[in-house]
């Protein structure tokens, strides 16, 4: 049985929410989002929120169950507060900056990375070493903060390259003379 699926999602105020058939729409201060659910499960809107349920008892739908729920949750987490990924470039002479709708990026390459921002997600350079996504789609956020770190990933032995804030690079030892 799981843990997670059966805490309903709750719906703050300021946010509206709609359950249609399989698909849950949801609308807050930050925008609009809809996710389709599978076949396996069923959602219903009720005071308390949310619902996740199974249609039956099966393997699929008990793999299934507690992610649709978290997805769920993650719709009314997106349009209340957001999702944000920080990236952080170390090397010397890298740096970013935002141009237009292109994130420039100078990663010792004989020539400039121009990464086209999506549609929906918002890219700023608080320092030019420095790099923040936010997003009201998590999943989006994601896929975005890991092509860009895909153009330059940290190498073991300086440590140089595009890393997630936080994220600790394992650093090997150089060659001995």
């Amino acid at each position: 049985m799981s843990r997670i699926g059966n805490k309903p999602v709750a719906v703050p105020g300021g946010v509206t929410a709609a359950v249609n058939g399989q698909e849950v729409k949801v609308k807050g201060p930050k925008g609009e989002l809809k996710h389709v659910l599978v076949d396996a499960i069923i959602a219903k809107l009720d005071k308390g929120g949310i619902e996740i349920a199974m249609r039956e008892d099966t393997k699929e739908a008990r793999a299934m169950w507690g992610m649709s729920r978290t997805l769920v949750a993650n719709l009314i987490a997106g349009v209340t507060e957001g999702f944000t990924k920080k990236l952080e470039i170390s090397g010397v002479g890298y740096r970013a900056a935002v141009q237009g709708a292109n994130l420039q990026l100078q990663l010792g390459y004989s020539h400039d990375v121009a990464y086209p921002i999506p549609q929906g997600i918002q890219i700023v350079c608080p320092k030019p070493t420095e790099i923040v996504v936010t997003g009201i789609d998590k999943q989006k956020v994601g896929q975005v903060a890991a092509e860009i770190r895909q153009f330059r990933p940290p190498e073991p032995y300086k440590g140089k390259g595009i890393k997630y804030a936080g994220e600790f690079i394992l650093r090997k030892e150089g060659k001995k003379k």
